[in-house]
């Protein structure tokens, strides 16, 4: 598994994110998973619903993802992915 930039970075952005926005649509993460070297190219990392639409992505897809940076990715197939949490007001 090859992430590009630094791994942890990963790690950070999807800990705990409720929300993904992928191309500029927002979806609500439904199963999140970073991956690791466990996984095999075809486990599926985030699953997410905006309505009635569903998206997965795969381990697979996020090879050689760019860190763009502030949570920002770029996989592959050209998608920019960000991963956001809900802001807690006390």
């Amino acid at each position: 598994m090859a992430i590009g930039g630094n791994p942890a970075n990963l790690d950070r952005a999807m800990h705990g994110a409720d929300y993904v926005l992928v191309d500029g649509v927002m979806f609500e993460t439904e199963y999140l998973r970073v991956p690791d070297t466990d996984m095999v190219p075809d486990d599926i990392v985030l699953e997410a619903r905006n309505g009635s639409t569903e998206i997965a992505f795969t381990r697979e897809e996020f090879d050689g993802a760019e860190d763009i940076g502030e949570g920002v990715y770029r996989l592959q197939s050209g998608a920019l992915i960000r991963f956001l949490s809900t802001a807690t007001v006390h």
